[in-house]
């Protein structure tokens, strides 16, 4: 065989096509809204539970989505929504302190992302992990979900009395049930959206009740802006909300770590996670600016990833696309607004007690022996400060619940000594 020689062994390489590059395809477009439908029922949650507009939601989503693909590169298949962690102190936040106001502390939050980066780039990945490890985050992460779980019973159990307490628990467990069973029992695509199969079955046995109304969605334009809202600079509000910021971090680590093992790419390393944060920072706070929740990566969606092995970023830009599209549909935020506390409640009481579940899960997997005094102090202050609501004021300074708990978690794991090894009942 007769070889070129001017082909060199550099050339060669040149030529080699990365089999995960991007190539456009049509059907790209309807690839990338299956991710979408995928995140949908759990994107729209989140502003429904907190008093945001769900268009914003999906165009924050979209615009976040983007942001994160040009910070990495277009290198990590993850889709941002979201963010469930914060669905406690944006509704205590709007409670006390106002909307404006609130979304300035999640501006904040992603700022604070900003500068976990810029500290993991410095001091590497290991710093956070040391900084927060999962006697602290476990926690935390628990008291996030422990704080949530009088939402889920009051609207399953309709507390504000609209619908009366038989119809409201019958339509709620009707929607427990049916994202239960989709959870343990379906398959495919179908086992990937248990929260929209319980939205729409709740949906549906509340209809006949009289428990909805389609009257706003036949006044809703078709084509509208969503409504945004300025954040308004709220000092108590940033000190409230920049805490609870902390446990999301340490998630983000997992969620990189999950893709990374589906997609078998090291994405920790290759674009970096202090890339990633910094994408997720960037998204969180553009959608603060405009009245969004906070935008997190989607585990559901890395599920979706290794069931149909698409692997390009590719496909979630365009979901960011038809996200970003859907956000100037009237009627369907109007639609969105008709879904019945009860059939959120129902499927709130999986979710909230699933966050609690992770947070005992990483104690788990943590290895740790938590009557050891160290831990046990740590663990027991965390919980009691978090769940008790516990309230530090100090003129317009004020920190409590998740945020002081989070805050007093970090300061006690730098200060208490660590155990001896007899203490910890190793072998000397």
């Amino acid at each position: 065989m007769i070889e070129d020689s001017n082909q060199t062994p550099e050339t060669t390489a040149q030529t080699v096509v990365d089999p995960t590059a991007y190539r456009f395809r049509l059907q790209d477009i309807f690839l990338g809204a299956q991710m979408l439908f995928v995140a949908f029922g759990a994107l729209v949650l989140v502003p429904i539970l907190t008093g945001l507009d769900p268009n914003v939601a999906l165009l924050t989503a979209g615009l976040g989505t983007l942001v994160f693909q040009l910070i990495t590169g277009g290198k990590v298949p993850v889709f941002l929504a979201s963010s469930f962690a914060f669905i406690a102190p944006i509704q205590i936040g709007v409670e006390q302190y106002g909307l404006a106001e609130t979304l300035s502390g999640l501006a904040a939050a992603g700022a604070f992302y900003l500068v976990l980066s810029l500290l993991i780039f410095w001091r590497g990945p290991g710093f956070l992990t040391r900084l927060l490890p999962p006697i602290v985050t476990g926690p935390v992460i628990m008291v996030i979900g422990l704080s949530l779980a009088p939402v889920a019973v009051g609207m399953a159990s309709d507390a504000g009395e609209t619908y009366g307490e038989g119809a409201a628990l019958g339509v709620a467990a009707a929607a427990l049930l049916a994202t239960m069973l989709t959870a343990l029992l379906a398959r495919g695509w179908l086992r990937l959206v248990p929260i929209l199969v319980g939205i729409a079955v709740g949906y549906l046995v509340a209809l006949p009740l009289g428990m909805v109304s389609f009257a706003p969605v036949a006044e809703a334009p078709w084509f509208a802006l969503p409504n945004f809202t300025v954040p308004v600079f709220h000092l108590p509000s940033i000190l409230f909300i920049l805490p609870v910021a902390i446990a999301p971090a340490i998630e983000h680590f997992g969620d990189i770590i999950a893709v990374s093992a589906v997609a078998k790419k090291d994405y920790l390393r290759d674009p970096g996670v202090h890339r990633t944060l910094l994408g997720d920072g960037l998204a969180t706070t553009l959608a603060a600016l405009m009245g969004g929740p906070p935008n997190t990566t989607y585990s559901e969606v890395t599920g979706a990833v290794a069931l149909t092995k698409t692997f390009n970023a590719g496909i979630m830009t365009w979901a960011a696309i038809v996200a970003i599209a859907l956000a100037f549909i009237g009627k369907l935020g109007a639609l969105l607004r008709t879904i019945p506390a009860p059939a959120m409640g129902g499927i709130l009481v999986i979710l909230f007690g699933t966050i609690v579940v992770i947070g005992i899960n990483s104690l788990v997997q943590a290895g740790q022996d938590l009557t050891q005094p160290r831990n046990l102090v740590i663990v027991a202050i965390i919980l009691i400060f978090g769940v008790g609501g516990l309230s530090l004021e100090a003129g317009a300074f004020a920190l409590e619940g998740i945020g002081l708990c989070g805050l007093v978690g970090v300061l006690l794991n730098l200060l208490l000594p660590q155990p001896t090894e007899e203490e910890a009942g190793l072998e000397p």
